[in-house]
């Protein structure tokens, strides 16, 4: 009689492994947790109303716009 090909063949255990075997290797490279930064210090208010700021972040808005 014939048997029934297992769906486990040679070369999907060797893929699956070497897929293991990665997954573990980045796994370790990367770090746990991203330390906690320091948060920069909030500029006050201003006076008159507003808000609006040229933060870095910003001017870095506009730079990318420019033509």
């Amino acid at each position: 009689m014939n048997e029934p090909k297992s769906r486990l063949s040679r070369r999907r255990l060797f893929a699956a492994a070497g897929g293991v075997g990665a997954l573990a290797t980045t796994a370790s490279v990367l770090p746990a947790r991203p330390e906690p930064t320091a948060t920069a210090p909030q500029a006050p208010p201003p006076e008159r109303g507003g808000g609006y700021r040229l933060s870095e972040h910003v001017q870095h808005y506009y730079r990318t716009t420019r033509v």
